[in-house]
């Protein structure tokens, strides 16, 4: 049987001095000598002390806990960002709860006021898409893009677009189908402005899945068999799951990847690399991104008093926005070399 770990007032019984004394030392607080307090911090290496979660929430009206809301953690993203703050906050000395807005508005609220009412020090959140977070007591974190109003870190969503658009480009890709998801989401409006914004020569259309869903129905075919049809050679997505699905759709109608087509996505899911042909994407720094919500909102909640009940200023970051990286693989490759049929010219 492991011996048990002994509580503050054990710890001050076995050296002899009063609680108050190896709480000071421990703390960092109060007038004590440097041997005394080397000698006291010792000995709770020593013998196994952990300081109790609740006293010192107690003391010091902190409970040492951060909230995590995510938009949808059945998307394979979100998981990885999750991991990632995780592993920032325990370095910090922070647990971290995690909730689940469901990709809904009215979840969404709720689990920020629920984390609040279970006491947590700041949260961080990945709003869903379009949606306003709503101002607290608590210091909020969020992650998103750069002009999302009280954003404190995110990728630099616009300039990962460019990039992509100008290695589809740099292709000889002259007609481009840039493909999202739902226009209301700020970060799939950023990746494909920065696209367009390294397109200004080329010919490019945009779909929006949630739009083609509304007309057809779940699940329904994006037509992209057409696009290529009519000249259409190289199609952009905004996420992984999005490229997943024109590349399926693609190769179903018996278009070959890349001699025939090109296809990126954003993200660098952890599959990106073991699909056939593996994926073009855009990677986030997300070891970076958790790193600089997680030092931001610290430092906010350190520098804020616990019975301050006034809404808590934006929480800002160091840095806005992170770089992407272009993840180049064999989804893309020079645009087709035979000219166009007279039914697919884009002058036809």
């Amino acid at each position: 049987m492991k011996p048990s770990r002994p509580n503050l007032s054990e710890l001050a019984r076995h050296l002899g001095v009063s609680i108050a004394t190896v709480s000071n030392a421990l703390s960092g607080k109060g007038r004590l000598s440097p041997d005394l307090a080397r000698r006291i911090r010792d000995a709770a290496d020593t013998l196994g002390y952990v300081p109790s979660q609740a006293g010192r929430a107690l003391r010091t009206g902190r409970s040492g806990v951060l909230g995590l809301v995510l938009p949808d953690i059945g998307n394979p993203l979100y998981p990885e960002i999750a991991q990632e703050i995780e592993r920032v906050a325990t370095g910090a000395g922070y647990g971290v709860l995690i909730a689940n807005s469901r990709d809904e508005i009215a979840a969404q609220d709720k689990a920020i006021f629920q984390l609040i009412e279970r006491g947590v020090d700041g949260i961080v959140i990945v709003p869903r898409r379009g949606t306003k977070v709503p101002e607290t007591r608590c210091p909020i974190a969020i992650i998103d893009t750069p002009t999302t109003p009280r954003n404190t870190v995110s990728a630099d969503h616009f300039a990962g677009g460019a990039e992509v658009a100008g290695h589809l480009a740099a292709l000889g890709h002259g007609r481009i189908l840039l493909i999202g998801d739902d226009p209301s989401s700020n970060v799939q409006n950023a990746r494909i402005n920065g696209m367009r914004s390294k397109l200004s020569g080329v010919e490019t259309e945009t779909i929006w899945i949630v739009e083609l869903e509304a007309r057809h129905g779940k699940g329904c075919a994006l037509g992209l068999a057409d696009w290529r049809k009519r000249g259409f050679t190289a199609f952009a997505c905004v996420s992984d799951p999005h490229a997943l699905r024109a590349l399926t759709e693609l190769q179903s109608a018996g278009i070959a990847i890349p001699a025939e087509a090109s296809i990126t996505g954003f993200d660098n899911l952890q599959w990106s690399s073991f699909i056939s042909p593996p994926l073009t994407t855009v990677k986030m720094n997300m070891p970076e991104i958790a790193t600089l919500a997680l030092d931001a909102l610290v430092e906010a909640i350190q520098s804020r008093e616990a019975s301050d009940d006034t809404p808590s200023p934006p929480v800002t970051a160091r840095r806005a926005a992170v770089p992407m990286e272009l993840v180049i693989r064999r989804s893309s490759g020079p645009a087709p070399s035979a000219g166009f049929s007279q039914e697919e010219s884009p002058h036809a």
